[in-house]
């Protein structure tokens, strides 16, 4: 887990242009945790919220399925502005070691989501999976073959792990991505941290 004294924290203006496309933004914690919602609560890490990083010409964005707004694309500015250091920025693939992974077809998978509900019903069950009694009757699944169903949408880091899996790679292979949370994928080696965006 990476602490506070070990993060490396940039400006955000100064670093925009070495953000990539498909680039993991993971969000840390507020220290008031219950305002960051169940899988901050019940969670195993310091992220509370997982996107991506995606280019549209010069205009960079954070693709995301949030709470309260579903899946949607917003500046990464507007989000810097209004978490300042809390978002780190990971960067997939590291040194290419999954040659079959395509950025491209992560992100767009990640824009597909854009209007999508929030999956309310699949963070409750990875909640679950915390408390020590419904943990005995909630059990992660760790099969990924379970088709995308419309009518329970993903949360944020299962919308990742689901958009790098549609691009090549399972970031978290033995956890099916509505299980996957953002503390998962800041622990996976198919991910290298890089900084911290700063306002």
């Amino acid at each position: 887990m990476r602490t506070n004294a070990s993060l490396k924290r940039v400006k955000y203006e100064n670093m925009r242009h070495e953000i990539w496309n498909a680039d993991l933004l993971l969000f840390r914690k507020r220290r008031i945790a219950l305002l960051d919602g169940a899988i901050a609560i019940a969670g195993r890490g310091v992220h509370s919220h997982a996107a991506k990083a995606a280019w549209w010409k010069n205009d960079l964005f954070c693709l995301e399925v949030r709470e309260f707004h579903g899946g949607r694309a917003v500046s990464l500015s507007s989000q810097v502005r209004k978490y300042p250091g809390r978002i780190d920025v990971f960067r997939p693939n590291p040194e290419n070691r999954w040659p079959d992974y395509d950025p491209e077809k992560a992100v767009e998978m990640m824009r597909k989501l854009a209007g999508c509900d929030y999956g309310y019903w699949n963070v409750m069950l990875t909640a679950m999976t915390h408390f020590p009694l419904l943990r005995i009757f909630v059990r992660p699944d760790r099969n990924d073959d379970t088709p995308w169903d419309l009518r329970r949408p993903p949360f944020c880091s299962q919308a990742v792990s689901m958009a790098d899996r549609i691009g090549g790679v399972d970031p978290v292979p033995h956890l099916a991505d509505r299980f996957t949370e953002p503390a998962d994928l800041a622990r996976s080696p198919f991910y290298k941290y890089l900084f911290t965006l700063d306002d």
